[in-house]
């Protein structure tokens, strides 16, 4: 009958990096991520069941990678295999996606018809995904489904590794002893009377910071003191 947001999970993100054809240097990054989406469904007057479902979201951007055309290999791969995927894809810089947990903004309940096309035909789900679900997700036809609006926070960039001379130093032995060794010889009530209590820690702040540095009254808005 109806249906109570929870929270949504990140579960893994696949990316795809492909060079634009007419400019060169840029490339597109295909990004899909994967979401564990948990809320709780209210049918009749019984207390709510709580039901998880997994959300997919496309993302295509184009940044700039340069060029390059070295072909990289590794004492890391395995003997007697090639990566086919790497070796087809040689000199494209490698993308990067850092990403939190969602917000889950909207939930409602809509019929199968009211889904878009794209929204009910997942069909390249990989394994590892399913694997996070209690149950067999349900692709069927009948019923309802959730319809979710996240909020997703992530930094996309392309990475490239490059040489670049830097200054050494031989190494450095050290010659001095050092000059906190005489510290045990002090006393530890002594020091501990030196340390500031930690306020913040036990109360938290009763007036939040304004623009030019100065305090805001909770009980008079617009109100600073410098």
């Amino acid at each position: 009958m109806s249906i109570k947001p929870g929270c949504a999970e990140l579960l893994h993100v696949y990316i795809d990096v492909e060079p634009v054809s007419f400019n060169r240097g840029f490339y597109t990054v295909d990004v899909r991520y994967f979401y564990r989406v948990t809320a709780d469904a209210f049918v009749g007057a019984a207390r709510p069941v709580e039901i998880s479902g997994l959300c997919v979201f496309d993302k295509r951007v184009i940044l700039f990678g340069s060029e390059g055309g070295a072909k990289t290999f590794s004492s890391q791969a395995c003997f007697g295999e090639m990566d086919e995927q790497e070796i087809r894809k040689s000199g494209l810089p490698s993308a990067v996606v850092e990403a939190v947990d969602p917000i889950v903004l909207n939930m409602k309940l809509v019929d199968v018809c009211e889904c878009r096309p794209c929204d009910c035909e997942l069909t390249e789900i990989p394994p590892c995904i399913c694997s996070c679900f209690g149950s067999d997700l349900n692709f069927g036809s009948e019923g309802k489904r959730v319809y979710v609006t996240l909020g997703q926070f992530s930094i996309i960039r392309l990475e490239r590794e490059t040489q670049l001379l830097m200054p050494v130093y031989d190494y450095c032995m050290p010659e001095k002893e050092c000059a906190c060794g005489s510290c045990c010889e002090e006393d530890p009530c002594e020091l501990f009377r030196q340390v500031k209590f930690p306020v913040n820690e036990f109360f938290p702040p009763n007036a939040m910071g304004c623009a030019d540095g100065g305090k805001r009254e909770p009980d008079l808005p617009g109100c600073c003191r410098k």
